[in-house]
């Protein structure tokens, strides 16, 4: 007789959006705590979240991607850290008994900028700026407390092991060393050489504390909220007003949100007037990957850019100190050009630029740009560029809020970074027309000014691909597969952290009231010209390499300067065109901003 079937259950599937929510709440809620919090009491939902960063997160061996990944993010002090404490000033601080942090040894993490403060023995001071930095740190402490103390029990249970440690830290390895640690440690030697890297040739030393105690890190929070974040960002645009040419608030204005080269090196040409120099110091220096590089463009056995050569070249040139006075010279020339660099010490650690157009000098810009008809004209510009250097997430929220709030007539709105690809390779360029924020459920619809042929004309090695949606995470650790396929089944190809803080501040000053959580929002007629592109830095959803894995380096030049060079000729064609232009008639003002393509927020 035939039994009846056993009733099909489905199979689980990989971790998705609802355990990272999960890990996301534990560490809200135990933070709202005025005293200590124990990060071994979020390991539990951090591991059933299964970053996608960390993969070997439940394996006994280290996992030296995220080792990488969150050694980069995090100062170099942490191997004698226990306390992490974070607020969003040093007044908050001091009102809570803390009032000599300004004293405290500062920290800098090489791909991360936080005003950070290490008072000499355990305790690390961070200034957060949103919450995006808590969404960073948080999971990053509780990665680096889980691979410490992997790493100390390897070393607590192999006693021949923790003795060579202790030896190489004291008097400098022995021949074997490094086979010996890699073979118990389960590194391949490209890991065991990034992680000598990332820890700045202290690898020995930092093995040997890590050796002698288990990592029992907690977090205090003192101060942080939503005022304190605006608080802390107009004192940082009072700072930037106060050193920037005379009436920032009344000129018309082209944000740019990027990096501090770009948009200097394509506009200045001071790089490129010292070609010989910088050459010379290539063919004199120790890079053979440089010199390798310089000799394949020069023999065309690469299709490589020499101007994005040089201009990596440069940054290598300018900070070797016998290049003072080289140094000295770009800083003058650049000013001389109109253009005014601002290192900002208060609220967010986000350097800017003002950029004079009418100072510009059209005949030393990269020559990639000189096709471009009427450029004498900029000689009678009132305008300005302020970049801004990318902020971190809903930093870039607040950020556009204070500009919005304080600055002249907003012309155009560009922002420039990195992100993951969900299908691409890394190195290509995706242009986004609609942006689902995933911290509101709002998807925003936008005419994204570029399109695949603006940068393209100087991509080499890349793909350029337009008309793609963008998804606004929380941030890199707080992704796993599960999460990363179904956005991807979603129709999402970009995954990044900005856009989505951007266009909810952009949004808030071109509607008549805040768009609710879950509405869709359409910006396609807006008469502000936007536009945003993203250079693909990892593919984790193909199991690609991830930012644990590797960084751009110089193969990234391409990818970043063909999208500096997009933003730089809109802007500068868009100048150009206003200057020769005559004044907008009513009638066709009225007719560009009809009410069929006036901004909206739709209920979804």
């Amino acid at each position: 007789m035939l039994q009846p079937a056993a009733p099909a259950y489905p199979t689980p599937g990989p971790p998705g959006r609802e355990a990272v929510d999960t890990f996301v709440r534990s560490y809200q809620t135990l933070l709202r705590s005025t005293g200590e919090v124990r990060v071994a009491g979020l390991l539990e939902p951090y591991l059933a979240m299964a970053p996608s960063l960390h993969v070997r997160a439940r394996d006994p061996l280290p996992d030296a991607a995220a080792i990488t990944y969150v050694g980069l993010r995090l100062p170099p002090c942490m191997p004698n850290v226990r306390l992490v404490l974070l607020s969003t000033s040093l007044d908050n601080m001091a009102q809570r008994g803390l009032r000599d942090v300004a004293d405290w040894i500062p920290q800098t993490a090489p791909a991360r900028r936080r005003r950070q403060f290490y008072d000499g023995h355990d305790r690390l001071a961070v200034l957060v700026t949103s919450p995006s930095d808590l969404d960073d740190i948080i999971p990053s402490l509780v990665a680096y407390e889980l691979e410490s103390n992997k790493m100390h029990e390897l070393m607590a249970r192999d006693h021949a092991l923790r003795h060579m440690v202790e030896h190489a830290a004291a008097h400098g390895p022995a021949p074997g060393d490094q086979d010996r640690l890699r073979e118990a440690f389960g590194f391949s030697q490209a890991e065991i050489d990034r992680l000598g890297v990332v820890w700045q040739g202290r690898m020995w030393k930092v093995l040997a504390t890590l050796a002698e105690r288990r990592k029992k890190l907690a977090v205090r929070v003192l101060g942080g909220s939503w005022n304190d974040y605006e608080r802390a960002v107009e004192r940082w645009f009072e700072y930037v007003a106060d050193h920037s040419p005379p009436d920032l608030s009344r000129r018309p204005i082209y944000i740019v949100s990027s990096n501090m080269h770009s948009l200097v090196n394509l506009l200045s040409g001071s790089t490129l007037a010292r070609r010989d120099d910088i050459i010379d110091y290539i063919q004199s220096s120790d890079s053979d990957l440089l010199l390798a590089e310089y000799e394949a463009i020069t023999a065309e056995r690469v299709p490589s850019s020499l101007e994005n050569f040089l201009y990596y070249a440069a940054k290598k040139y300018l900070s070797d100190p016998r290049n003072q006075a080289a140094a000295t010279a770009f800083a003058a020339e650049e000013q001389a050009s109109g253009m005014t660099t601002i290192h900002v010490p208060l609220g967010p650690d986000v350097d800017s630029q003002v950029i004079e157009l009418g100072k510009l000098r059209p005949l030393r810009m990269d020559p990639r740009l000189a096709d471009l008809p009427g450029l004498d004209r900029l000689a009678d510009s009132d305008a300005i560029i302020l970049n801004i250097d990318y902020p971190l997430g809903q930093a870039g929220y607040f950020l556009q809020r204070a500009l919005a709030r304080n600055v002249g007539d907003l012309l155009g709105l560009y922002v420039m970074g990195k992100g993951a690809t969900l299908t691409g390779r890394v190195g290509d360029i995706l242009l986004c027309n609609i942006v689902s924020d995933e911290r509101s459920s709002t998807t925003y619809l936008l005419h994204n000014c570029f399109n695949a042929e603006d940068v393209e004309r100087y991509l080499v090695y890349g793909t350029a691909l337009d008309n793609q949606r963008a998804a606004s995470t929380r941030g890199t650790f707080l992704q796993n597969w599960g999460y990363l396929d179904a956005l991807h089944r979603a129709g999402h190809n970009l995954v990044e952290m900005e856009a989505g803080p951007y266009l909810e501040a952009f949004s808030e000053q071109i509607l008549p009231e805040r768009a609710a959580p879950g509405e869709v929002v359409n910006l396609v007629g807006s008469h502000i010209d936007v536009g945003f592109v993203h250079y693909a830095s990892d593919t984790p959803y193909t199991k690609g390499q991830t930012l644990g894995e590797r960084n751009l380096s110089y193969f990234g030049m391409d990818s970043t300067y063909a999208a500096a060079l997009a933003v730089a000729r809109r802007i500068l064609d868009r100048e150009v065109a206003r200057l020769s232009s005559a004044a907008i008639e009513p009638a066709a003002k009225a007719e560009h901003t009809s009410h069929a393509t006036q901004p909206v927020a739709l209920t979804r």
